[in-house]
C-alpha cells in the first residue's frame, strides 16, 4: 500500500501585505530547475479569494524562498464567470509557456456561488498571467448543468487530459443550500480547448458526499489518483469534514477507488488534525511530495509528507 511521511506544515497565511488575510487554500505546485513554486488561493475578506505563490526549496520544501507580495489575477469583469474569486487548480509546462488552469467564483441569489474553470498564460515562468478571455474553457453543458472546475492537467502522447471536479446537485441541509459533486473527465489537444463526455470517473458514495481535486501519479504502468471527500453534514472541520480518498487505473477510464489504500490520515493534533484537503503530488528528484491542505480548508496553511519509495 502507498504510504505517506507527514513532514509538516510550510505556510501559514496571517495579514501578510495588507490583503492577504486569511488562507492558503488549493497549493498547486510548479517545478523549476532547483524551487518549486506553489500557487494558492488566499482571501481578502470572507467571500473574496485572490490567488498568488510562494517558491519553496525542491531539496527542503518547508525552507520559503520568497512570498510574491501582490495577486497574479484580477477578479473577472462584471457578470463574468471570474467576478467574485479566483483558485488555482492546476499547472502545466506547454513549450516555453506556463497554463494556469483556475477556477472562478460568481456569487448567485438562490443559492450560493456558480464555478468553472479559466485558463491563464504565463511567458516568464509563472510570475506573471495573462487570461485567455474571459469566458471559461470548462462550463456547464446539459449533462452538467451545475458546475466544472479544479481540474488536474497532464499529457501523453494522446493529449492533454483534465479530471475535474463536477456539480451534481445543491442539497438543502439545515436550511442552508450545501454543493455535492463528482470526478469527470475533459480531454484536449491544445491544452485550452476542451471536450466534456459528462462521465463520471470518480462515484460519491453517496448522495451527500462532494469529491474534488484529483491529482495524479504514474509509477509501473499504473496510475494513482488521489483525491479528497466530504459529507454535507457538519464537515466544516466536524465529523464529515474532508478526507483524502484514492483510487487507480491502468488506462484513464476505468478507476478503483479504495479510500483505505491513500496511505494518509488526519493527525492526532495540530494544523491537520480535523480536516485534510485538496492534494497535489509532484515527483522531484529528490522525492515524490504530496502537498495538502489541514484544517479550515486551508485557514491553518498548507503542508506536504512524503512518498515512500519502496512501497510503490
Amino acid at each position: 500500500m502507498l504510504q505517506w511521511i507527514k513532514k509538516g506544515l510550510i505556510f501559514q497565511v496571517n495579514h501578510n501585505y495588507g490583503w492577504m488575510n486569511t488562507h492558503a487554500q488549493i497549493p498547486t505546485v510548479l517545478t523549476l530547475e532547483n524551487k518549486l513554486r506553489v500557487y494558492f488561493s488566499t482571501r481578502t475578506t470572507p467571500t473574496e479569494s485572490k490567488t498568488t505563490f510562494i517558491d519553496l526549496d525542491i531539496r527542503d520544501p518547508k525552507k520559503i524562498l520568497y512570498i510574491h507580495d501582490k495577486p497574479i489575477l484580477n477578479n473577472g469583469k462584471p457578470g463574468t464567470f471570474d467576478e467574485h474569486g479566483i483558485m488555482p487548480s492546476g499547472v502545466i509546462k506547454k513549450e516555453e509557456s506556463i497554463y494556469l488552469y483556475y477556477s472562478g467564483w460568481s456569487q448567485r441569489c438562490n443559492f450560493p456561488y456558480s464555478n468553472l474553470t479559466g485558463l491563464a498564460i504565463s511567458s516568464d515562468q509563472g510570475k506573471t498571467f495573462i487570461k485567455i478571455g474571459d469566458e471559461p474553457i470548462l462550463s456547464l453543458n446539459i449533462k452538467e448543468p451545475y458546475s466544472a472546475t479544479s481540474p488536474y492537467v497532464f499529457s501523453d502522447k494522446n493529449g492533454f487530459h483534465l479530471f475535474y471536479c463536477s456539480g451534481t446537485d445543491w442539497l438543502k441541509i439545515d436550511d442552508k443550500y450545501e454543493h455535492v459533486y463528482d470526478i469527470k473527465y475533459a480531454s484536449s489537444k491544445d491544452a485550452i480547448h476542451c471536450f466534456q463526455n459528462g462521465k463520471t470517473i470518480i462515484q460519491p458514495m453517496n448522495k451527500f458526499e462532494a469529491i474534488t481535486r484529483p491529482t495524479i501519479l504514474k509509477r509501473n504502468k499504473k496510475y494513482h489518483m488521489w483525491f479528497c471527500y466530504r459529507g454535507s453534514d457538519n464537515f466544516r472541520d466536524g465529523d464529515d469534514a474532508y478526507r483524502i480518498g484514492y483510487a487507480s487505473s491502468v488506462n484513464l477510464k476505468h478507476w478503483n477507488r479504495e479510500d483505505k489504500k491513500a496511505g494518509i490520515k488526519v493527525s492526532d493534533k495540530g494544523w491537520d488534525s480535523k480536516m485534510i484537503a485538496y492534494p497535489y503530488v509532484v515527483e522531484t528528484k529528490y522525492g515524490t511530495y504530496m502537498f495538502y491542505n489541514g484544517n479550515g480548508f486551508g485557514q491553518s496553511g498548507f503542508g506536504y509528507a512524503l512518498l515512500k519509495e519502496e512501497n510503490v
